[in-house]
């Protein structure tokens, strides 16, 4: 296997038919994790960290140095692999409903990827357009951005946003702004859900 084979092998995606897995996408600090987390506990499933933010606060301890053209596919190796993992455990719990909630997929990375650079590997777009969520949730710009080690564009969310906006009509991305407090969020998709499963 040569190393693009490799690296395409490595990014597949391996969701069980049982699995109803959600996309939540958007701009830094609009309440993707927040809402995973909501989301998760309401129903009692479970729910994929950001890999990325792993990755990045590590080498930001380590070396004080940030994202890199060379981070993008390690990040999205680690992103899909942890995403299987938990994919394959949803599939394995006694619920009638296995929803597995997405803090981040291969496709905000491959926008980001584009947004910073311009760009964006080869292996990484093509797996991230094949990539499949069941729904996939663009969050609003609608509360408050909060200063960590790794954000950098508090001016700059409401551009970022419609940049991830225009990228999913563009690739054909079905997707549903989530937007409101912590309640109404989960009760929005909540809703969603229900008409998933109907």
């Amino acid at each position: 296997m040569n190393g693009s084979a490799a690296i395409a092998c490595n990014l597949t995606q391996h969701t069980p038919k049982s699995v109803i897995n959600i996309a939540i996408l958007g701009a830094e600090s609009t309440g993707k994790t927040t809402l995973c987390r909501d989301l998760a506990e309401h129903f009692g499933s479970l729910w994929v960290p950001e890999y990325m933010r792993t990755y990045l606060q590590k080498k930001w301890n380590d070396e004080q140095l940030t994202c890199t053209w060379e981070d993008l596919l390690p990040i999205a190796q680690g992103q899909i692999k942890l995403e299987n993992t938990l994919a394959k455990q949803t599939a394995y719990t006694s619920d009638k409903l296995r929803y597995l909630f997405c803090d981040t997929s291969l496709f905000e990375l491959m926008v980001y990827s584009n947004w910073y650079y311009g760009d964006c590997p080869e292996a990484l777009t093509t797996a991230a357009l094949a990539h499949h969520y069941d729904l996939i949730l663009l969050t609003s710009v609608d509360v408050p951005w909060v200063a960590d080690d790794l954000r950098d564009s508090p001016y700059q969310r409401e551009e970022i946003s419609t940049f991830f906006e225009n990228q999913l009509i563009h690739h054909q991305k079905p997707y549903r702004h989530i937007g409101g407090d912590r309640e109404e969020r989960v009760r929005q998709v909540v809703a969603w859900l229900s008409e998933i499963n109907d």
